[in-house]
């Protein structure tokens, strides 16, 4: 059947997202999903939506879910775009914003659907090199671009950049359009939205499948210059007129309101992120500064293709890359105090560590 196929098609390679395996008894801990359940007011407005005007389209702009997003961040609803989660988010900035003369910087070690959105829109880019002990260092950054875009905190090593950091990036590149993806911005790293109002360039990328726990529904989110999101919008009404549908707007606004469950839901994500570490350090693991809802980590004495194995037969499933750099490497998913204990029971069995 390839011969059917355009050239573009023959020389993509395409992103390989986190396995949905189908196991019995299964501890998953690969895709970085909220081990809590959404908002009980999120699912209550989803199930509003199960009703006769499901025959009908949806807001193709989301006028009331940019307007509710607007008075969440202080900032106008014309400078909020919402997509279908922040993958589509980000193509859409890709497309828009990304392709210029000079290369497109991003980390060597990041979201991997990076290089994959520069193949299929034909945009050069460099990476730059993060230090010895897995950082974006800024000052890095100091050389010809016609874009950035870092994901903050970074993935898979789960570091953040401050908030002053970013300041100094944007200062770096004035005429250049720099994306900020803060996908898990929410579990301890600072936010730049509030750069937005004195950085014309910056667009940061947020996503509601992970702090809020909406990964099912797909909503994500940009938030810019009003330029920036004419931009965005135009691409977006080239390719698909109707983002999101009627139970997924509902959902994320019902899910804005309820901030005592964000709150309380972030604060157990980062009580078990630390239950984790912990964990693992007892077991001689080196475990990266996490401000995310993952930890990366690697034991000096296993090679990390092998833990992956031997975890996944004991249904146990975490991320493993197969990037030099990061091989040994483990991205485990902050799970419940049950998943964290099923993990850390197994990984004693396969290390044999007694550390204490």
């Amino acid at each position: 059947m390839s011969r059917f196929w355009s050239r573009l098609t023959h020389e993509l390679h395409p992103y390989v997202p986190g396995e949905q395996p189908r196991m019995t008894d299964l501890v998953k801990l690969n895709t970085n999903e909220s081990p809590f359940g959404p908002s009980p007011r999120a699912l209550e407005a989803i199930r509003g939506e199960a009703a006769d005007t499901l025959r009908l389209y949806p807001d193709p702009q989301a006028t009331a879910l940019r307007a509710a997003l607007a008075a969440y961040h202080q900032v106008r609803p014309e400078q909020v775009f919402v997509g279908n989660g922040s993958d589509e988010v980000l193509a859409h900035a890709f497309a828009a914003l990304l392709k210029h003369d000079a290369p497109l910087l991003f980390p060597d070690i990041t979201y991997s659907f990076y290089p994959v959105y520069c193949r299929l829109f034909g945009i050069g880019y460099e990476t730059v090199p993060l230090d010895q002990a897995m950082r974006i260092r800024i000052a890095d950054y100091r050389r010809p671009a016609g874009a950035v875009i870092i994901p903050n905190p970074n993935a898979p090593t789960g570091i953040a950049l401050s908030r002053n950091e970013i300041a100094t990036l944007l200062e770096q590149h004035p005429d250049a359009p720099v994306v900020i993806d803060e996908a898990y911005v929410d579990f301890g790293a600072e936010t730049a939205i509030p750069l937005v109002a004195s950085h014309p360039n910056l667009l940061v990328v947020q996503t509601m499948s992970k702090s809020r726990a909406l990964a099912g529904l797909r909503i994500g989110y940009a938030i810019g210059d009003a330029d920036l999101i004419e931009a965005l919008t135009r691409v977006k009404d080239s390719f698909n007129s109707y983002p999101l549908g009627r139970p997924a707007q509902a959902g994320a606004i019902a899910s804005l309101e309820d901030e005592a469950w964000f709150q309380q839901s972030g604060v157990r994500v980062i009580e078990s992120r630390e239950r984790l570490r912990r964990g693992l350090a007892r077991l001689g693991f080196d475990i990266l500064p996490s401000s995310a809802n993952f930890v990366f980590a690697r034991h000096p004495a296993h090679q990390g293709a092998r833990l992956a194995a031997e975890l996944r037969q004991r249904a146990v499933i975490v991320r493993h890359f197969s990037a030099s750099r990061i091989a040994d490497h483990l991205r485990i998913t902050v799970g419940t105090n049950e998943q964290i204990d099923r993990l850390l029971s197994a990984l004693l069995e396969m290390t044999g560590s007694n550390s204490t």
